[in-house]
């Protein structure tokens, strides 16, 4: 994949563009590459905007992070949409946001396909084996990056390591741990939020930055008749297929009923997908009795193996439900609306919240109020994403791994018996492809998932 490199120019007084056609195959690249779950995306996203592109700033990209994780909806696919937003209004923000989606979409609608056709998976899960253990060093580098750029006074680091516990040992709900955030950092770090500054990055001003300095930006700008027609506008195309489906199909179909269950979900899911699953699987399981409790176990595992965010599993469930319920229709082209509906109603509210809220989030920076409590967003982040990369790493370096309460806590649990040697061989391979031979993520995932397909036909 061709990516576009930017020969950043020393004065502010030199024009500099980046097109939507150039920022195109870098979108591309990241959907393509978005494996992992949010952490895995959060570090591709940084590596190749923050790091190797410049094309935005820690710490405006901090600042976009903070106002995505207070949005329904899965935080990576919203920050993609706000960068691209960012620099290219409206249609950029289609672009990366729709680009971040896409592949993951096609990958799960193949395997749907093959999974309820065949229920043969076994080939696909060995080669995606690999990418998931590689995506382990991928993230442990992004918390350890991330950490050391948002955590630079003792305050940030209490509130950071308060988030990580009220997580993962105290099972404390993401909204509280959000909202906890917040406040701390009004009260704690209220003198050393700077208002409005950007840290910039090393080696120069972002691209971001460089654009604002020129006044090329000017769609940041708040503006309440834009934002109430984009709002108005957005929830017309939320709403319109739902009601060409209950006005094609009737209010007891199951094609018109996902499409009210997954807008609900779509309404609910603060903290992605995880903190929405098992909500979703009581009413596709329990409720509307469309999938067994195996089936929605098979989605799952397959969302967390492809790229994409891992809402994707809704995308699963609304194929296999209409798969198997709707009548009247060829089983399969039933289970394709199924999953269309669902990605329509799941993802258009995504874009919605940014195109309607991003001009004030970014007219917030100057805040002597907002600017400090997202700085306290901001430490909190760093303890979700450890969070979010222990768990992740559990569950790919142990077959088992159950939730237990000890005493006042809640931990995930491994058990030591289900320990998989194989996944920590591919992701040392990772962390040495990376970190000692500085070899690009591409070819480091391409590799990897070779090796963990062989590793596991050896075995």
């Amino acid at each position: 994949m061709h990516a576009v490199h930017l020969e950043m120019p020393s004065h502010l007084d030199t024009p500099v563009r980046l097109t939507l056609a150039q920022a195109f195959p870098v979108w591309l690249r990241i959907g393509l590459l978005s494996f992992g779950g949010p952490a895995g995306q959060i570090a591709v996203m940084h590596r190749e905007l923050v790091e190797r592109r410049r094309w935005i700033s820690d710490e405006r990209f901090l600042h976009a992070l903070n106002f995505c994780m207070l949005l329904p909806g899965p935080e990576a696919q919203q920050l993609a949409t706000y960068i691209g937003w960012l620099l290219h209004r409206s249609a950029g923000g289609l672009v990366a946001g729709g680009l971040f989606v896409l592949p993951g979409a096609l990958v799960m609608m193949a395997l749907s396909i093959i999974y309820v056709t065949y229920r043969k998976l076994a080939l696909v899960e060995a080669l995606f084996f690999g990418v998931k253990a590689a995506v382990l060093a991928i993230v442990v580098e992004a918390v350890i990056r991330v950490g050391k750029r948002a955590l630079k006074t003792p305050a940030a680091v209490g509130i950071a390591a308060t988030a990580f516990i009220s997580l993962f040992a105290l099972n404390v709900p993401f909204p509280a741990v959000v909202l906890g955030s917040a406040l701390a950092g009004v009260w704690l770090l209220r003198q050393s939020a700077k208002p409005g500054a950007s840290t910039g990055h090393q080696g120069g001003a972002s691209l971001v930055e460089q654009l604002l300095a020129q006044g090329q930006l000017g769609h940041i700008v708040p503006n309440n008749g834009r934002a109430l027609i984009t709002g108005l506008l957005g929830c017309a195309l939320w709403a319109v297929p739902v009601l060409a489906v209950w006005a094609w199909r009737g209010t007891g179909d199951v094609l018109t009923q996902e499409g009210v269950l997954f807008s609900e979900a779509a309404m609910v899911t603060f903290g992605g997908a995880y903190a929405v699953l098992s909500w979703i699987s009581h009413q596709v399981v329990v409720t509307h009795a469309w999938l067994s409790s195996a089936q929605m176990i098979d989605g799952l595992g397959l969302a967390e193996t492809t790229p994409g965010p891992l809402i994707l599993v809704l995308q699963f469930t609304g194929f296999v439900a209409a798969y198997q319920h709707a009548a009247g229709l060829p089983p399969l082209l039933a289970g394709v609306l199924g999953a269309l509906i669902t990605l329509w109603v799941t993802f258009v509210p995504c874009f919605l919240w940014i195109f309607t809220f991003a001009p004030y989030v970014e007219r917030a920076r100057g805040s002597r109020y907002i600017a400090p409590a997202l700085a306290g967003i901001t430490a909190g982040v760093v303890g979700i994403i450890l969070n979010l990369s222990i768990y992740f790493a559990l569950h790919v370096l142990f077959r088992g791994v159950d939730r237990q309460s000890i005493g006042p806590l809640s931990l995930w649990v491994p058990s030591l018996a289900t320990f998989d040697w194989k996944a920590i061989a591919v992701s040392v391979v990772a962390f040495a492809m990376l970190l000692r031979f500085k070899q690009g993520l591409a070819r480091t995932l391409i590799v990897s998932a070779l090796l963990g397909l062989l590793l596991r036909l050896w075995s």
